[in-house]
């Protein structure tokens, strides 16, 4: 399986905590990490919005990209979540085999 890092940001770290959870406890993820104290600056419907979030860093698999993308549209309460996801190309063998491991689905 090939695995994914997803950076999506949330408004808050109680939001990015049920978020993760729930990737984490439906096998979409095996670890999240949250990243508090992060400052977005971005043009968002005209205006220059300059905010505090939390990042969430998530280890999955290409194959469950889909389902974790659906989830999160489902539960996040930005009108456009940031979802985006970056190949991992190279990294500990036994850490990427746990990946593999924790996000199998059914």
């Amino acid at each position: 399986m090939d695995k994914l890092v997803v950076f999506i940001t949330a408004p808050s770290e109680d939001e990015a905590a049920r978020i993760s959870q729930s990737l984490v406890g439906n096998n979409l993820a095996a670890c999240v990490n949250i990243v508090k104290g992060v400052r977005s600056i971005y043009r968002w419907k005209g205006a220059l919005c300059d905010d505090s979030e939390c990042l969430m860093v998530v280890k999955t698999v290409a194959s469950n990209f889909d389902a974790l993308l659906k989830m999160v549209r489902e539960m996040h309460p930005y009108e456009v979540p940031e979802v985006i996801a970056f190949p991992i190309t190279h990294g500990s063998k036994p850490y990427l085999d746990w990946v593999d491991e924790n996000t199998r689905l059914g």
